[in-house]
């Protein structure tokens, strides 16, 4: 069975001297007294949680999965979840970035990213439970009455009711603007709805006594397409104006997936038969309402593949510098042994070393971006909050699309290192690999991510955020260009930068006269700005390194070596992807359709 231990170093490495974070909170009044030993400690705990308690039923939820039954249309957990869930709960893990007001701890961003990075890494089925939850707390935050937020958030604050989102129906998936689920609605001011949707995940389960369901619907003389959109909560069970539980509602488990993978959550199959919601927001602006949840949800389905990645790592290395197998090309390493340990062979390297260069890259960038939302929440200059914002609006998609192809790469090639063993169930290593497919797919594919990225967040407002991201990297490369031992990392960083300058105008002219060359570049675009991103914190991460390793500390020496295997072996990928971006949309649109 797998084992998993919390990555704390590299964690306070990323925080206290990437980062300099205690320094970066200061500037905000609610965190001014946040110290680096209130962070390091949060952390450690949340780690002790993830590796004792959630880790060991990572293979039982994959093994048991979940089982509905059809007369109560109730879903049981796997065995220990629901105890796992009751001790997240009292420990208070909840509540830990959530506003004092209704409960919450209001601790700074940086602790729930770091904290989800490692619940990820045990569990990710388990994970996705009180994951969602907050996507919910964060949604009704912004756009909920004041009546939905006093009867709802103190709940979902204390992880007591957990939270869903309900968007996908089965003829619309990406596309919602088709959706059909209908809002009617009351004398009362309610409204009744009446629908299905599917792989809603957390949809129905045995470990809270309430479920608050988002739910995307049409009023009855709404416009069509997404302009048409509302959004309502409608809970599991209804409650009254004094918070206690009421009737069941009619809305309902009618079945639930069989997957590929995350066994332990539940995906199901909604039925809305009349059920009671009440409108989030404005009518007709449900979409907009809902992409706080979503946009959310998509930095968590990225975290979810960094945590898969480190996991797959460590039980990657760990049986590589222990099973023995052929010798190295260059002779015996160990004669003494009947053969050598695989860690020799150069190829099984270069599988663990971009394992973890995404890693401990992706861990430098999520960190950095839960820092901006700190930051976009809560600082006192809002042209902080503004520049923040928009910074966080350039990385989500690569958050999402990046490091999930990039966990995808990972555990296959940790699967990979233990070969045959790899494969089969024993392992578990074949489970990273099962589990981490789906973070491709959903909260928006990873294409509709890349259209997002260079349609909306590039193009759209002629490259202002890309801009404002670029200044940081240009003075970064002005402030080490002249130090030697920098060179090797700031020479490539800036090049990719001009090259990224000079693609971007290109698809831009390109797209004036032909938008699907937007469709035919965004994939190929948005990796060569994932490798961007990485290339900028990496050099940051390298001149650390240099600068502290004298001291002989493995940890610099280790992520020194790292850096350099990124600009050696990864960051080249980025030659292939601007030719194949500029070879446009010809090459893919020529054939006839027939001939498919």
């Amino acid at each position: 069975m797998p084992t998993y231990t919390p990555p704390l170093r590299d964690m306070q490495f990323v925080m206290h001297e990437v980062l300099n974070a205690v320094d970066a909170l200061r500037e905000i009044p609610r965190h001014a007294e946040v110290d680096a030993d209130t962070l390091d400690a949060v952390v450690a705990e949340a780690g002790k949680f993830a590796a004792e308690v959630l880790a060991p039923l990572n293979a039982v939820g994959d093994r048991e999965g979940c089982k509905l039954d059809k007369a109560s249309h109730e879903v049981r957990t796997p065995t220990g979840f629901k105890e796992a869930y009751a001790a997240f709960v009292e420990g208070g893990w909840p509540a830990l970035p959530c506003e004092p007001e209704f409960g919450g701890q209001g601790l700074p961003v940086l602790l729930n990213q770091c904290m989800y990075e490692m619940l990820n890494s045990a569990n990710q089925a388990w994970t996705m439970y009180p994951g969602l939850t907050h996507g919910a707390y964060e949604c009704l935050t912004i756009h909920g009455t004041d009546a939905q937020k006093r009867m709802y958030l103190p709940k979902l604050t204390s992880g007591h009711w957990t939270g869903t989102m309900c968007l996908t129906e089965p003829h619309c998936g990406t596309d919602l603007g088709l959706l059909r689920t209908k809002a009617e609605p009351q004398a009362d001011g309610t409204y009744k709805l009446t629908g299905q949707k599917i792989f809603i995940s957390a949809g129905e389960h045995d470990m809270v006594e309430n479920i608050v369901h988002l739910v995307l619907a049409r009023l009855p003389d709404a416009p069509a397409g997404n302009k048409g959109i509302s959004l309502f909560v409608v809970p599991k069970y209804l409650v009254d104006a004094d918070g206690r539980l009421g009737a069941r509602n009619a809305i309902t488990c009618g079945a639930i997936e069989h997957k590929m993978g995350i066994h332990g959550n539940a995906t199901c199959q909604m039925n809305l038969d009349g059920a009671v919601g009440t409108l989030v927001g404005e009518p007709n602006k449900g979409l907009q309402a809902m992409f706080v949840m979503m946009n959310a949800a998509r930095l968590g389905v990225g975290n979810q593949s960094l945590g898969l990645t480190e996991s797959a790592y460590q039980n990657a290395a760990a049986y590589a510098k222990e099973r023995r197998q052929m010798r190295a090309l260059s002779g015996p390493k160990e004669p003494d042994q009947g053969a050598d340990r695989i860690i020799v062979h150069p190829d099984v390297r270069k599988m663990l070393l971009t394992a973890r260069a995404y890693a401990e890259g992706g861990r430098a960038v999520a960190m950095h971006t839960a820092l901006l939302i700190d930051k976009e929440l809560h600082h006192p200059d809002p042209e902080v909050r503004k520049a923040c914002a928009d910074e966080v609006a350039l990385l989500t998609p690569i958050i999402k699309a990046f490091f999930t192809d990039n966990g995808w790469i990972a555990t296959s090639h940790c699967l990979q290192v233990f070969g045959g063993h790899g494969y089969i169930a024993e392992w578990g290593m074949e489970q990273y690999v099962r589990d981490s497919r789906i973070n491709m797919i959903y909260e928006g594919t990873n294409t509709v991510q890349s259209l997002d990225l260079l349609g909306r967040k590039v193009l759209g407002d002629n490259g202002r955020k890309l801009k404002a991201f670029g200044k940081h990297i240009a003075q970064f490369v002005e402030d080490n260009g002249v130090d030697e031992k920098m060179l090797e990392f700031v020479n490539p960083l800036a090049d990719l930068g001009d090259k990224v300058t000079k693609l971007t105008t290109e698809l831009g002219f390109k797209a004036m006269k032909n938008p699907d060359e937007v469709g035919a570049a965004a994939v190929d675009y948005l990796r060569v700005c994932g490798h961007l991103v990485f290339a900028y914190f990496w050099a940051r991460m390298a001149k650390i390194a240099l600068d502290r390793q004298a001291g002989g500390d493995p940890f610099y020496v280790a992520k020194l070596h790292t850096a350099r295997f990124y600009f050696a072996k990864l960051l080249p990928e980025t030659a292939g992807l601007i030719r194949s971006a500029r070879a446009g949309l010809e090459p893919l649109m020529a054939m006839d359709e027939a001939l498919f």
